[in-house]
């Protein structure tokens, strides 16, 4: 049997447009051959190739990806999901958290150092339990200075710790309404960080100052307004309350890298959704009949929706 094999060279981009036996389409998506044996239909004919090559169609997003790059860097899902500005800005907001946090908690170091040092120079636990013991009737008539035997060493300039907490606790009634229960805490160990808070914190503490006196006769009485309280102390309260500063805006700089790690991928997973519910691909292939012969070629309809 006697037929014809006609093979069309073709090439398109959006659409095409038809002018008698040529088909004439852009040549940046799509091109191929196809060829068309007349002896046969379409449908069953085995001579039909249909080749494409350069397809400039985005492929679809993967909403996990996006999510995992972005927990892991912020910003790194955002630019997977070709959201290059986003990236820009979770990226800018890392920077400037882990800076911030990096600053601020080294400021904290800084300041902690200082105020441990001027404690460690203006205040004395020796001092501290020379005038509590030496006014131990005053501040709890029925306590006896001579059952705290070895709380202070003179030569030493130390105390025994075990006794001097026996000796705060007592003072303050073991809970009971007397005159010293302002003595509400027993002071740690020295070097930790208890014992630093303490010292510029509660009242009791006050007559270990340097400028309070070396004289464990003098008097004080406790005041709830905190009127009578040593310079020193004020001062040194104060520069404690720098530091817990600095480390609280260093705390906050890394919720915000937390937050911005989740925050990043939360957007990224949802780019990536929209990206793929955005993006609408159709492939046909369409005949071209003019009555004297007929022509199939393939054609691409891509909507994106806004």
């Amino acid at each position: 049997m006697f037929g014809i094999s006609v093979c069309l060279q073709f090439s398109i981009i959006y659409g095409q447009s038809i002018e008698q036996k040529d088909i004439k389409v852009n040549t940046k998506q799509l091109s191929g051959l196809l060829c068309i044996d007349s002896r046969s239909s379409f449908e069953n004919s085995q001579n039909i190739l249909l080749q494409p090559q350069n397809s400039n169609v985005e492929a679809k997003k993967s909403p996990y990806l996006a999510a995992a790059l972005s927990f892991l860097v912020p910003g790194a899902g955002e630019f997977y999901d070709g959201s290059y500005i986003k990236t820009a800005v979770f990226v800018a907001i890392e920077a400037s958290a882990i800076a911030v946090g990096l600053i601020y908690n080294n400021k904290g170091n800084n300041q902690t150092n200082y105020f441990q040092n001027f404690a460690d120079q203006n205040w004395s636990a020796y001092r501290y339990a020379d005038w509590t013991l030496t006014n131990i009737k005053t501040l709890n008539p029925s306590l006896d200075p001579a059952n705290y035997t070895g709380l202070l060493n003179a030569q030493t300039k130390t105390v025994n710790w075990t006794i001097l907490n026996k000796l705060e606790i007592d003072v303050a009634g073991n809970g009971q309404q007397v005159v010293g229960s302002y003595y509400s805490h027993q002071l740690p160990q020295h070097g930790v960080q208890q014992y630093y808070e303490l010292i510029g914190k509660y009242s009791q503490y006050n007559v270990g100052w340097d400028d309070f006196g070396d004289n464990p006769t003098k008097p004080y009485t406790y005041d709830p307004t905190r009127s009578n309280l040593t310079a020193n102390f004020v001062y040194y309260s104060i520069e404690r309350g720098k530091a817990n500063d600095y480390y609280n805006v260093a705390s906050k700089a890394v919720l915000v890298v937390v937050a911005n790690h989740i925050i990043s991928a939360v957007d990224a997973a949802w780019s990536a959704a929209s990206f793929n519910k955005s993006l609408d691909v159709h492939t046909s292939l369409e005949k071209y009949d003019n009555g004297f012969y007929v022509v199939y070629y393939p054609q691409i309809n891509i909507q994106y929706s806004f």
